[in-house]
């Protein structure tokens, strides 16, 4: 009884671990993307950056608020000047002073000060912008990676199969030989056919570790980590999904950081201009003084005498003449918007490219797919009717293994066809402004 005891939390432990694995290496592209989005260096860089913006903002708006500042002093005058007056003359303090005091200061209108919080708020706006399009190209990238190992995955089955399929010949031809029936020449042909075949398999097992790693290196994922990728999210596609003539650019990420780009470059400008206006300050401060020619200063009952001092003004800068260097950086912040519209409409030129170059992948791999799957098709029918000819010596070895290579060479065709579909499907995908929808 206690041994069943002892057994009982044992399985259960067991059977939690293997539930564990299982969830651990089932990794659907839906569950790659979100996991991306949260664990990618990048993208947490970019949210990073978000705090940052944040905080620039508030150390902007601290120069708006009053400035306090205090100050303490204690000093030995070792020899005291004198101040003449006629025959007579005065000693100027005493031995020991100290000064404790606090100063305040506060911009009153000071319009490059106010530019600044406006350009610290468009930037928190750049930042959370540039950090949606971060996410956007991570899943992109990982869209690509992913289909690129299922279809690694898809050609080592492929190359299983036909190399279960030459075993299968071989071993008719070795029981032919000896036989007497074959001839050794036939022998040594398929054990080479063989052999290269081993060969590429390793290459490609060797591949398809190296996507593996790369889809979870990108996923921000511990590359060690065991992986596995549901085969049937690679599966055939029939129809074309529908295709608008064109699309709105407006709500694409792109386009809206370079708006809040431009709006900072304006920004910028009416800051440098802002250099012309002019500021008005209020200050003021208090102080306490004490001297005597003793170190009592802090002595209850001492000789130190004490007053106090304080005043308040207000402060007016005017800005005349700086050798046109106000003129300059007003002109090269011109410069700088000119530029931005240039990169606005490149940037829409460029995506309303990616989007007709799309649409023109999508129908021409369409038309690949449904032509290469029927090429498997037939590359099938023809190795096995080439396979029960050679059984029944009507066919030599030569066509066989040609039969093969040509059904190994469609099924790859017909792979590679869907990857390139899926990649074209996913820049479709991005154009319409749509790419975060693979995460739902």
């Amino acid at each position: 009884m206690k041994f069943i005891l002892k057994t009982i939390p044992l399985l259960f432990w067991i059977l939690f671990q293997g539930l564990y694995l299982q969830a651990q290496e089932s990794l659907s592209l839906k569950e790659a993307l979100n996991y991306a989005v949260e664990h990618n260096v990048t993208a947490r860089k970019s949210r990073l950056d978000i705090d940052g913006g944040r905080y620039k903002t508030q150390e902007v708006r601290s120069q708006a608020l009053p400035q306090i500042t205090g100050n303490a002093s204690l000093t030995y005058n070792a020899i005291i000047g004198q101040l003449v007056v006629g025959d007579q003359s005065f000693q100027l303090g005493r031995k020991w002073n100290s000064n404790a005091g606090v100063q305040l200061s506060q911009e009153l209108f000071n319009q490059t000060v106010f530019t600044g919080l406006k350009a610290a708020k468009t930037s928190e706006s750049y930042y959370q912008l540039n950090s949606q399009l971060t996410e956007e190209q991570v899943i992109e990238q990982v869209a690509n990676n992913y289909y690129q190992v299922l279809v690694s995955r898809q050609q080592l089955n492929v190359i299983d199969t036909n190399i279960k399929n030459v075993k299968v010949i071989e071993k008719i031809i070795s029981n032919q030989y000896q036989n007497g029936l074959a001839k050794k020449i036939d022998v040594d042909r398929i054990k080479v056919n063989l052999t290269n075949l081993q060969t590429q398999r390793e290459q490609i097992v060797n591949a398809v570790v190296q996507l593996e790693n790369q889809l979870k290196f990108s996923i921000g994922m511990p590359v060690t980590e065991k992986v596995n990728l549901p085969q049937e999210q690679l599966t055939d596609v029939t129809v074309l999904p529908v295709l608008a003539d064109s699309i709105s650019l407006s709500g694409r990420t792109e386009i809206r950081l370079l708006n809040v780009q431009r709006e900072l470059y304006a920004l910028q400008k009416k800051a440098y201009i802002a250099e012309y206006y002019p500021t008005l300050s209020l200050t003021g401060n208090i102080s306490k003084t004490g001297q005597s020619d003793k170190f009592d200063l802090f002595k209850k009952g001492g000789s130190a005498f004490y007053y106090d001092a304080s005043a308040i003004g207000v402060t007016l800068r005017m800005p005349i003449f700086n050798g046109f260097a106000t003129r300059s950086r007003v002109r090269q912040a011109e410069v700088d918007i000119r530029k931005a519209d240039e990169d606005l409409f490149q940037t829409k030129n460029t995506l309303n490219l990616a989007y007709e170059n799309a649409k023109i992948q999508l129908k021409d791999n369409l038309n690949t797919i449904r032509t290469q799957k029927e090429n498997v098709v037939l590359a099938q029918e023809i190795y096995e009717s080439t396979q029960n000819n050679y059984n029944n010596g009507l066919a030599a070895l030569t066509d066989l293994l040609d039969t093969e290579n040509a059904l190994t060479s469609a099924q790859n065709s017909y792979t590679q066809a869907l990857l390139n579909y899926k990649i074209a499907e996913i820049q479709l995908i991005k154009s319409n402004g749509n790419i975060k929808s693979l995460l739902k």
